[in-house]
């Protein structure tokens, strides 16, 4: 496996709950045998804490978290042109229109980037030039309602909207609210166009992932310390529930999980979910036949924290974006077992969010 390049978003200020080291998005270069990552470039950007690449490998985008929890144009997404050695040169922002954006993606046209505001409980879309910059948003899908409990976030509070496999639909995460909303995305108009609600009571869902089948979708929940395995119907943009199993052990009493990310192994066998509770990684096995779960075990992320994480396209490695321990720690994949071991861990600032590049 030949060397391989990773951008790093991380948090550059003390917001409260991060005091941030860093100071913007960073492209590191990982060598495979070792887990070692090294610096390439980097370039400033406020609180960058979510990143996505074009589908043409040609442009970055960035979520920039404000310090203000208001829609002030503080809270911004970026556009970032992909030099041919990675480095990143900044095009344009624009208003996130929501406080705390934390998460966007790209649809696989190229066309629109839709992005998730926290704090404002807002899913946006934004139209791409060809030129990689992005032009003022073409809408807005405010939400409204309330948490469940006192213990609950109050309010709505989008987390993540992810593109479904051929990019007819997207699905938003709303924590705040318990719901996942399912919009169909009209790329004639730039338009989240509202298609269904499913209702994850008391679970407060945060981010999801696809199967690689396309049959299933895997959405990890905050609050719940649970993960919920769904069956995906992507003609007709529908969810149905299967089933919902804990992030931890069954005997577990340490803090609150505070669930964070999911992902689903390039050969479709195995789930991962990072705690930020007990700062570990949560494996499972999936039966091929049903799409379930089965608890295989959990493996501490040597940090504290784990927000993002990522695996290397081929699923030989995962990498944990430990945010208050600021480090980057590099796991081999047994791809028979599903098991992680610990390679090396990168001291890297306050890192929020990892994507590799495109080679």
């Amino acid at each position: 496996m030949s060397l391989l390049r990773v951008y790093v978003g991380a948090y550059t200020q003390d917001l409260g709950w991060v005091k941030g080291k860093a100071k913007g998005v960073a492209l590191y270069k990982l060598d495979p045998a070792t887990g070692k990552m090294t610096k390439l470039s980097e370039v400033a950007s406020n609180n960058p804490s979510f990143l996505s690449i074009h589908p043409s490998g040609k442009f970055l985008f960035a979520t920039n978290e404000s310090n203000k929890l208001d829609p002030s144009s503080d809270n911004a997404i970026s556009a970032f042109a992909i030099a041919e050695d990675g480095a990143l040169s900044l095009l344009n922002q624009q208003a996130s229109l929501g406080g705390n954006p934390v998460f966007v993606s790209v649809e696989p046209t190229g066309k629109f980037a839709v992005t998730a505001n926290y704090t404002g409980g807002n899913f946006v879309m934004y139209p791409i030039g060809e030129d990689g910059k992005l032009a003022e948003a073409s809408d807005n899908s405010m939400h409204s309602g309330s948490g469940p409990d006192k213990d609950h976030p109050q309010g709505p509070h989008a987390h993540s909207i992810s593109i479904a496999p051929g990019g007819k639909y997207a699905l938003g995460c709303d924590l705040g609210l318990d719901k996942v909303f399912i919009y169909q995305l009209d790329l004639t108009n730039g338009r989240l166009l509202p298609h269904d609600i499913v209702i994850a009571g008391g679970s407060g869902p945060r981010h999801l992932a696809f199967h690689p089948n396309e049959k299933y979708v895997y959405v990890i929940n905050e609050m719940g310390g649970t993960i919920t395995a769904f069956a995906w119907d992507g003609a007709a943009g529908r969810l149905s529930e299967m089933q919902t199993i804990s992030t931890v052990p069954a005997n577990y009493t340490g803090p609150k999980p505070r669930c964070a990310d999911v992902h689903v192994h390039p050969n479709g066998k195995f789930i991962y979910g990072s705690n930020r509770g007990d700062d570990s990684i949560v494996v499972y096995g999936v039966d091929q036949a049903t799409g379930q779960l089965i608890l295989l075990g959990h493996e501490s992320t040597q940090g504290k924290t784990p927000r993002n994480f990522a695996l290397t396209p081929v699923g030989a490695l995962l990498l944990v974006a430990n945010q208050d321990s600021s480090n980057v720690v590099v796991f081999r994949v047994d791809s028979d077992t599903g098991k992680l071991t610990h390679m090396a861990t990168n001291d890297i600032p306050t890192p929020a969010c990892l994507k590799f590049a495109c080679m």
